[in-house]
């Protein structure tokens, strides 16, 4: 899941761009209202977070001009106003959700949640599970075969986003952009050693994940 995050303060965007990270989303930071148009503009993302008082281009304007370009990314505003009228005239704008500063992260994260449920018009799962192999989103246990395996966080979203397009060829581009931040470059050999490595927790018998050279990987939906 991609989350693309408009926010001019420092603090606010150092802390909810790690507070997505570390629950799992590859997150896109924009520091003004024009740069967040751009990337909203020419990227897929599963949800947005967008500041209203924005420099170079405010929040709302930047929302109008991506629903007029009929972008339907879900997108919640962040604003230190709280009056009805400014909650009224964000969801006007094409906003799908309003939070007031200061907030709680643990509740931006659920609303975020929310609008990427209701997107894609189906519960999210917490649980994922392919052959013997399972995880857990909420609680982050995996196991194989039943018993438990300790991975990495990297590992961990690496194998759930794998588990989530299991019987699916993923190149590593999709892997970078899903997995890691965008900014990484994309002849990096990131994803081949965090493969490697959960080869060789998740995979010792090379049964479940398949190379497919020239293209990326493949979690076998029959594993």
């Amino acid at each position: 899941m991609r989350v693309l995050v408009v926010e001019d303060d420092p603090k606010i965007a150092s802390f909810v761009v790690r507070g997505l990270k570390e629950a799992g989303y590859s997150v896109d930071h924009a520091p003004d209202g024009e740069t967040g148009l751009a990337l909203g503009q020419s990227t897929e993302y599963d949800a947005a977070i967008v500041d209203v008082m924005l420099p170079r281009l405010d929040g709302l304007s930047l929302v109008r001009r991506l629903r007029a370009a009929r972008r339907a990314t879900p997108l919640l505003f962040l604003s230190a106003k709280a009056g009805v009228d400014d909650r009224v005239r964000g969801l006007q704008a094409g906003g799908d959700d309003y939070l007031t500063k200061p907030f709680a992260f643990s509740e931006l994260l659920a609303r975020v949640q929310a609008l990427i449920r209701r997107a894609s018009q189906a519960p999210e799962a917490t649980r994922l599970a392919v052959g013997d192999v399972a995880i857990d989103l909420t609680t982050r246990a995996v196991t194989l075969g039943g018993a438990p395996v300790e991975l990495q966080p990297r590992e961990f979203a690496l194998l759930a986003y794998l588990l989530r397009h299991a019987g699916r060829a993923v190149t590593k581009t999709m892997i970078l952009e899903h997995v890691w931040d965008y900014s990484f470059d994309p002849q990096t050999n990131v994803v081949d050693v965090v493969i490697h490595r959960l080869r060789a927790k998740i995979d010792p018998d090379k049964t479940r994940l398949e190379t497919l050279r020239g293209v990326g990987y493949i979690w076998k939906s029959h594993a």
